[in-house]
């Protein structure tokens, strides 16, 4: 029996990485999982995004756990696609419980009058307006069901503090807290609880890559601002924030909500 029996999360960017991840553990606490990712590159990312096939390693992995699992191509800056994955959800399993709002992207620039158009548009449109629309598309299923839920929002330290080097970045992530706390507001009255998880650097493929690795070490002093936990981990196991996520989707975290949370290993007291 697992802390979370019968209930259904929707999980964006769940091809892989931190939402794979999320889907597993909750998975793993009885959750059926609908989940979304795009399979093509997004040319402002100096390195891979999804890819065909990574939706399909979700869906087993999950089934393999004895949980269903839905995966579609998806695009979080499309408003059709997240109408037609709040659509799925409701379509497949009758609910929706939980919203893990985790799809996003990252680049980097040296300073802030350097950035590109394109990286801008892109950034704030995939992390930013897509976490949005994924909750604008979602929220009114969770509501109709009258039984409370449990929304967590992807953010990060750099949506805590001014991060160089991640301009864009930052302003989104940021612009996550704001939307957070005002959905909070508005959902607590029905028990929905909402919060934002801010992790430090994770080792998923957002950092594990050829690009990000050498892209810190040639520019040291940006580099070593991003870096250097006081914890003595270099970047966290994607399962270690997965079982932040847990406690805020159970019935452990029933009384949270509007809160920023850090899963940072001390980065925040730098």
């Amino acid at each position: 029996m697992g802390q979370l029996d019968g209930k259904v999360a929707v999980i964006t960017g769940g091809g892989r990485g931190q939402g794979r991840a999320h889907a597993l553990r909750l998975a793993r606490e009885g959750v059926d999982i609908v989940t979304c990712d795009i399979t093509e590159q997004v040319d402002s990312v100096p390195f891979d995004t999804g890819r065909p096939g990574d939706l399909d390693e979700t869906v087993a992995q999950v089934e393999k756990l004895g949980r269903r699992c839905v995966a579609l191509e998806g695009d979080v800056r499309r408003t059709a696609d997240m109408a037609r994955l709040a659509d799925s959800a409701m379509s497949e399993f009758g609910r929706i419980d939980i919203l893990l709002a985790n799809a996003g992207i990252l680049s980097l620039s040296e300073n802030t009058w350097e950035l590109t158009d394109e990286a801008w548009d892109d950034m704030i449109d995939i992390n930013l307006t897509g976490v949005f629309k994924a909750c604008r598309a979602v929220v009114p299923h969770i509501r109709a069901g009258g039984n409370g839920g449990s929304i967590v929002i992807t953010s990060s330290i750099a949506g805590l503090r001014g991060v160089a080097g991640c301009t864009h970045y930052t302003a989104a992530k940021h612009g996550i807290v704001g939307l957070m706390r005002t959905l909070a507001k508005e959902l607590a009255p029905e028990s929905i609880r909402v919060n934002t998880i801010h992790p430090t650097g994770v080792a998923s493929p957002m950092s594990n890559n050829d690009f990000f690795p050498r892209w810190l070490t040639e520019h040291e002093e940006l580099g070593n601002a991003m870096r250097f936990n006081l914890m003595p981990v270099d970047a966290l196991p994607e399962a270690d924030v997965s079982e932040v996520i847990a406690f805020l989707c159970s019935d452990a975290g029933k009384w949270v909500t509007g809160t920023t949370v850090p899963v940072d290993a001390g980065f925040m007291l730098k």
